[in-house]
């Protein structure tokens, strides 16, 4: 699961906007929109989300669920090495 306030957070963490991670996930401008628009948890199609979370993941975020490690137990993004370009 993401929230519309961890992807927000995710492209502040990177320094770009809305159309760039469009670009680096393969979808469109108007679906990020929509998914950063939403309350709480994004719902959408599994595919787009999981080409969401993989673009987010190559460029060095790690998405933090409810109860994952983390120093304080919450929600959030933590920024980490990005893989090596293969």
């Amino acid at each position: 699961m993401i929230t519309a306030s961890q992807l927000r957070a995710a492209r502040a963490l990177l320094g770009i906007d809305q159309k760039t991670l469009a670009a680096m996930a393969g979808v469109s401008l108007p679906t990020i929109q929509r998914m950063e628009a939403s309350d709480g948890n994004v719902r959408g199609i599994i595919d787009t989300l999981t080409k969401v979370a993989e673009a987010l993941d190559k460029a060095g975020i790690e998405l933090i669920g409810d109860n994952a490690s983390s120093t304080t137990g919450g929600r959030g993004v933590r920024l980490k090495d990005p893989t090596p370009p293969s």
